[in-house]
């Protein structure tokens, strides 16, 4: 007997999903069906991306829904409109055996009208985006008094991209005696709050440990110079011949930039991010789908709900700010119980984020070395020679050709031959990697993490120089922001943007030694809502605050501790008009703190204030 019969799925449905390759039940599946088929219960299940989720509740759903009648039972809210396609195709192949299930799909990006007219004709389960959804509910075109099961997908998800605000209002539409099914791959804080306000006592179910990855994941980091990443990069790519992966970027001028650098390098790849139009985003959905497309470059937000089979390697080439968006990132691949790599590229200053990831997940990274020019050609070699061996020869139709073959290849051996095609990838490899360095980056054996760990650096003296602005996160700006404010401005490359460190009313970005001058030219005369930008290069001590005290109030773009005219206040008691503050009572040393009137130092050194009758001896 088909298993899913035995956990209470009737016949129509069971016979649907067989024929979509359903064998057994996942573990999600297998443990929270029969508690949802009770529809007694409000459920929380927490388990990874890809190992079934979708079945857990679609079933459920089509067994406890009455489909003679013809208005919205259910609601499924999920936070991007790919996830949203998906669960609407997949409920719609697990009810194609039965009669009068209407489920539609409700996303941004698409006509509205189409989707009026669809829930108009009549539809049992509303599959659905928040924002989208939030906009037909304030047009008053459906009515959901007699919805009886909403189901959060992803809800870690919706949170992290701002829906807070609109899964109430959408909520508070429904009925109070609803069931509400919550469905996430980790359970911050955030989603135990709308669990608490939403719910009454839920059955929890819990695959694995909280917030921990897929199983069937290897996790992996290589470290090198940062002036080295694509490089390094496209070496790991073309170490794995067969690699079918997505490549993780922070900001959508890193995607845009990496994905047109790998197309100019031969690569079959493309870019997935938020400045493309629906019909651009399925267009390049459908070519990776297919695997027209071997690497799929894309941001956070851009990759979330994306199920496509078979993706062998994730690949970090920024590492998220949040740890809950590593889990996301590396549960793209290893779905339905297949195994898969997450590989994140790192420079030294990021071991630490490593080892917080790790004591997340509860699972150790392996530290690999970059590839050696001889290790990539001799592996692209073996590759070539494996997809000649197991080909598949249609004899039919290169029957009409094989006289012509021979003629051609009479007068060499056996081997020449083989050498020949062998040696028809090979040769280009082996002129690419030939005198290939060593991207890795030296390991100082005198230093360790606070883990205990080895820390890494570069040798010699740093490649970056550490730039001041004077712009922070009071003016708008998130790390991503401010990279494209940089780049734009300075028109430099994302990719050679190193550490960006985002203040309050200031922020520090690394550039290459050899961009500071293109940067400082760039920014010359600039202008941020009428006031002017100031780039500086930042000293030694340039990671200290210069906020002017943690606990202080911001009036007016000035914190109460000091005034300010024209620049930024000293601290407690100083008063600038022009310049920076002196404090009562003259000059004072650089301390570890701006309490009482003292000041920073971005030099580290003692810093001598003339304004009293000559020239200030340092300035920025």
């Amino acid at each position: 007997m088909n298993p899913f019969i035995q956990l209470g799925i009737r016949h129509d449905i069971v016979n649907a999903i067989t024929e979509l390759g359903f064998e057994n039940p996942t573990p999600i599946q297998e443990q929270s069906i029969p508690v949802l088929l009770t529809g007694s219960n409000d459920f929380v299940g927490l388990a990874q991306t890809g190992t079934g989720k979708t079945a857990a509740f679609g079933l459920p759903l089509l067994e406890l829904l009455d489909f003679e009648e013809n208005h919205p039972q259910a609601l499924i809210l999920c936070p991007t409109r790919e996830l949203c396609l998906q669960i609407t195709n997949d409920l719609k192949n697990y009810a194609k055996n039965m009669r009068s299930v209407h489920v539609v799909a409700v996303y941004g990006g698409a006509s509205i009208s189409d989707q009026l007219r669809e829930i108009r004709r009549g539809v049992q389960i509303v599959v659905a985006t928040p924002g989208r959804m939030l906009d037909i509910i304030n047009r008053k075109a459906i009515d959901f008094s007699q919805v009886k099961f909403v189901v959060l997908d992803e809800a870690d998800e919706m949170l992290n991209m701002g829906f807070q605000e609109d899964i109430d209002s959408i909520l508070s539409t429904t009925p109070e005696e609803k069931k509400t099914w919550l469905f996430s791959a980790t359970m911050p804080s955030e989603v135990r709050r709308i669990a608490k306000k939403y719910m009454t006592d839920p059955y929890e179910l819990t695959m694995g440990t909280k917030n921990t990855g897929n199983e069937n994941i290897e996790h992996e980091y290589y470290i090198i110079r940062a002036r080295d990443k694509y490089a390094a990069f496209k070496r790991i790519v073309d170490f794995n011949p067969e690699i079918f992966g997505i490549v993780f970027c922070r900001t959508k001028i890193e995607t845009q930039e990496i994905a047109e650098a790998l197309i100019k390098d031969g690569y079959n790849a493309d870019s997935l991010h938020g400045d493309l139009s629906q019909q651009q985003r399925d267009k390049v959905m459908k070519r990776y789908r297919e695997r027209s497309l071997q690497l799929l470059i894309a941001t956070d937000v851009a990759a979330r709900g994306i199920d496509v089979n078979d993706v062998t390697h994730v690949i970090n080439y920024s590492l998220p700010d949040e740890i809950e968006n590593y889990t996301h990132r590396s549960g793209r691949t290893a779905r339905a119980g297949k195994t898969g790599v997450s590989i994140s590229i790192i420079n030294g200053k990021e071991l630490g984020k490593i080892r917080q990831i790790e004591r997340t997940l509860g699972k150790r990274f392996v530290k690999m070395d970059i590839p050696t020019g001889f290790d990539v050609v001799e592996k692209q070699l073996f590759a070539l020679v494996h997809k000649v061996h197991n080909v598949e020869v249609n004899e039919q139709q290169i029957e009409q050709y094989t006289s012509r073959i021979m003629d051609e290849f009479k007068d060499m051996s056996k081997e020449d031959i083989i050498k020949r095609f062998a040696s028809l990838e090979f040769n280009r490899f082996l002129d690419y990697y030939k005198n290939a360095p060593d991207l890795n980056a030296p390991v100082d054996e005198s230093r360790r993490d606070s883990s205990g760990e080895r820390s890494f650096r570069t040798s010699g003296p740093s490649e970056f120089t550490r730039l001041f602005i004077n712009l922070g996160s009071v003016d708008g700006f998130s790390r991503g922001d401010l990279l494209g404010y940089i780049c734009n401005t300075s028109k430099i490359s994302g990719r050679t943007v190193g550490k960006i460190d985002v203040k309050g009313v200031f922020s520090f970005f690394e550039v290459p030694n050899d961009e500071v001058g293109k940067v400082q030219e760039g920014f010359k005369g600039a202008d941020f809502q009428g006031r002017d930008v100031r780039i500086e290069i930042s000293g030694e001590g340039s990671s200290e605050r210069r906020e002017g005290g943690s606990g202080q109030r911001r009036e007016g773009g000035n914190y109460s501790g000091g005034r300010r005219e024209g620049g930024y206040s000293g601290g407690a008691g100083g008063r600038r008009e022009g310049g920076y503050s002196r404090p009562e009572g003259g000059n004072r040393e650089r301390t570890g703190s701006n309490a009482g009137g003292g000041f920073r130092d971005f030099s580290g050194k003692r810093r001598e204030d003339r304004n009293t009758g000559g020239e200030r001896r340092k300035r920025f």
